[in-house]
């Protein structure tokens, strides 16, 4: 029997890591340890992921809750190592460990395995935004330079890998596993009664989210962002779900009562999946500097405004509906007008984004291992 340890932690993990549990579950030489590290601990934020999805409860939970870079890492090390030696023969248990993306959770899980001598795969492998301020591309260096399994979402992935000299026989394109969950989901979230109660018409209301410090920690930046939200406003309704961090910088700046005083802005609370997909499969547009939310926009042909200056999933701009507005006012503005007035690209959902990446790459963790 092969056991495989399939590790999530924070809130994009759960979306891809419930298909991949779905077709390792197909094989009956195959046991699944499913390892929860806690990273997002809020119920807003995970719990209710779980439930949505219909990922069964986790066999382990580390609960490492929040900290610094450095002390979240150390907790999710010391939980995962005594995770893995406490199997019936300590490391050897292990015929391989599954880790998807790019959060801390993803670099520790990878680190401890490969230190045990246990093999890793990795879902998301050779993105890159070229840009190493930002955590989540040293959480995808580190976790690249040690995995066994190269299992990429998009043909870029496979370029940087080679140029950065992994061998080819470690990497297989596999498509992206964040789509099988949208698509197997998005008729569902369609039903729910999210847009009546919101006074919205589908088509026809912009999506904002926003958390990353180069768009929410400068308050000059912020202002303008909340600036041309109040603008387009005028012209189109902006829902807006705000991360608790991001609440926290609006509230110290005194924007939240700018936002909550325009003509048509309205703030929510973090959302579950399928309320979160109801709005954005059905907005006019989507504002954001999330990276799986540029992959779902493009999957769902809704234009979406990208708020970073680089972006690790460059087919989502290449051939589909992102376009990369850095932390600029004015450019956002631009775009935004474009959209309302009918004069934005249309794109085109990339090749193997078809909703059986999650058998592929099950097909291939097995017969690796």
């Amino acid at each position: 029997m092969k056991q495989i340890a399939c590790i999530v932690g924070a809130r994009p993990n759960f979306m891809k890591m419930a298909p991949i549990l779905r077709a390792l579950e197909q094989y009956s030489d195959v046991q699944t340890l499913l390892i929860h590290t806690g990273q997002h601990y809020d119920a807003l934020l995970s719990d209710v992921f779980f439930q949505e999805l219909g990922i069964r409860a986790p066999d382990v939970s580390l609960g490492v809750g929040s900290g610094s870079h450095a002390t979240q890492t150390a907790k999710l090390l010391t939980g995962l190592e005594k995770t893995f030696l406490d199997a019936p023969d300590g490391a050897g248990s292990w015929s391989g460990v599954v880790v998807v993306g790019d959060v801390n959770s993803t670099m520790a899980a990878a680190l401890t395995a490969a230190k045990l001598h246990i093999p890793i795969a990795h879902v998301e492998a050779g993105l890159r935004s070229f840009d190493r301020r930002m955590p989540e591309e040293i959480n995808r260096l580190v976790t690249d330079s040690i995995s066994d399994l190269l299992l990429v979402s998009e043909p870029a992935g496979v370029k940087n890998l080679k140029g950065e000299g992994h061998s080819e026989e470690k990497i297989f394109l596999v498509g992206n596993v964040m789509i099988d969950t949208l698509l197997q989901q998005v008729d569902r979230a369609r039903t729910r009664k999210l847009l009546p109660d919101l006074s919205l018409t589908p088509g026809q209301y912009c999506v904002v989210t926003l958390h990353r410090p180069s768009n929410v920690d400068h308050l000059s930046v912020l202002e303008g962002l909340v600036q041309v939200l109040e603008d387009v406003s005028k012209d189109l309704p902006v829902v807006f779900p705000v991360h608790p961090r991001t609440r926290g910088r609006l509230d110290e700046s005194g924007l939240t009562a700018r936002l909550e005083a325009a003509p048509d802005i309205r703030l929510l609370e973090p959302l579950g999946y399928n309320d979160f997909l109801c709005l954005t499969s059905q907005a006019k547009v989507i504002v954001t500097d999330s990276g799986g939310l540029q992959e779902e926009s493009t999957a769902l042909g809704v234009p979406c405004l990208t708020m970073r200056e680089n972006t690790e999933r460059p087919v989502t701009v290449e051939e589909g509906t992102s376009t990369l507005c850095g932390s600029d006012a004015r450019m956002l503005s631009s775009c935004l007008n474009d959209i309302i007035h009918g004069r934005y690209k249309s794109g085109r959902c990339p090749d193997l984004w078809d909703g059986h990446a999650a058998v592929r790459i099950a097909e291939q963790i097995v017969a690796s291992w």
